[in-house]
């Protein structure tokens, strides 16, 4: 008889399935962050390089790039690379268990491989999945800035506090993922830019390190998950998600600008129905959906934009929200059910 969970799909931006058991015992023995350099010290170290190259350094920034070398050595050494992040130089993975998406597998006897079709598809945890070679962002520009290489400007303030005990008056408090801005435009004109949201899915279940405990006990032999868990939609949707848009929307529709949302596929199609505009120009939100299709030539997983899908504010919250509400009765009947002794 056999049996489907969801387990690991990519790890550390490597194909779980295909991976070596000695390469499973190895990652799953890694522990991420302790040699991590922060982004203003890549930051710092990038300066200094390129300074070092046409000019002489003072005393105190040849110490301070011989500090940060050596921690770059040591962050070479000790951490993974991530493969997906483009947004600063020798970028490492910085999560935890470094499982970058989950898919289902099946177990039969004692063969385990993963699903095909529909179900098979990769479902994204880590939202830098998303930032793969720049595709998801190009699609966006060349479908709303007619541009396909925009400029890009991550996390951009858009919530200001108006002071309260915990923020001074001024501090960002909400940001957009990603602002791209128009590079291909007529001199002079005004700014065109569209915001973009990314938001992968959380998983319910217990923690991944079960998993990672089990492959050092078994030596990195492939087998079912020991553990269920599975995508929690309404969690990454209605808790996450769609808060963002209810505050964002808005104001962009005031402004006359779209908002872009880049999910995976199996995320949007696990959401409620929701209205379908027929025209760009009648939607306020630009849903892009990913798919991540596997290189049978030995590579990994590359991120495809398979659709688009335009809807209001309005409709998409009735879609994240999801369900049919039961009658009165029946819900009655569950308190009771729970209340009885």
């Amino acid at each position: 008889m056999s049996e489907e969970r969801f387990h690991i799909a990519e790890w550390y931006g490597n194909p779980f399935h295909r991976l070596g058991d000695w390469d499973r015992v190895r990652l799953a023995q890694h522990k991420v962050g302790g040699a991590t350099m922060s982004k203003a010290e890549i930051d710092r170290l990038v300066v200094l390089e390129d300074k070092a190259v046409t000019e002489a350094l003072t005393s105190r920034e040849s110490d301070r790039l011989s500090v940060l070398r050596d921690k770059l050595t040591r962050q070479q050494a000790e951490e993974i690379p991530c493969p997906f992040r483009p947004d600063t130089p020798n970028a490492t993975c910085t999560k935890p268990g470094g499982v970058c998406s989950i898919r289902v597998y099946r177990g039969e006897k004692n063969r385990v491989e993963p699903i095909t079709g529909e179900r098979g598809r990769l479902r994204a945890l880590c939202p830098w999945r998303f930032h793969q070679d720049g595709k998801a962002f190009s699609e966006v520009g060349k479908r709303l800035l007619n541009d396909p290489d925009p400029i890009k400007a991550g996390e951009v303030g858009f919530l200001e506090s108006s002071g309260n005990l915990d923020s001074d008056p001024g501090e960002d408090v909400g940001r957009i993922d990603m602002i791209l801005v128009k590079s291909n435009g007529v001199e002079g004109a005004p700014m065109d830019w569209v915001a973009v949201e990314v938001q992968a899915v959380y998983f319910s279940g217990k923690k991944m390190s079960i998993e990672f405990d089990h492959l050092i006990k078994t030596q990195g032999k492939i087998s079912m998950a020991r553990e269920k868990r599975r995508p929690d939609y309404r969690s990454s949707g209605v808790k996450r998600l769609m808060p963002q848009l209810q505050t964002k929307v808005p104001t962009l529709r005031r402004w006359g600008k779209k908002m872009a949302v880049v999910v995976d596929a199996p995320f949007f199609y696990s959401m409620g129905e929701m209205a379908r505009e027929r025209d760009v120009s009648n939607a306020d939100i630009i849903w892009f959906l990913a798919d991540f299709k596997e290189d049978l030539n030995g590579g990994g997983f590359k991120l495809e934009i398979v659709e688009e899908f335009y809807t209001t504010l309005e409709s998409a919250t009735l879609g994240l929200t999801g369900g049919t509400p039961v009658s009165q009765g029946d819900f009655e009947a569950r308190i009771r059910a729970k209340t009885d002794g």
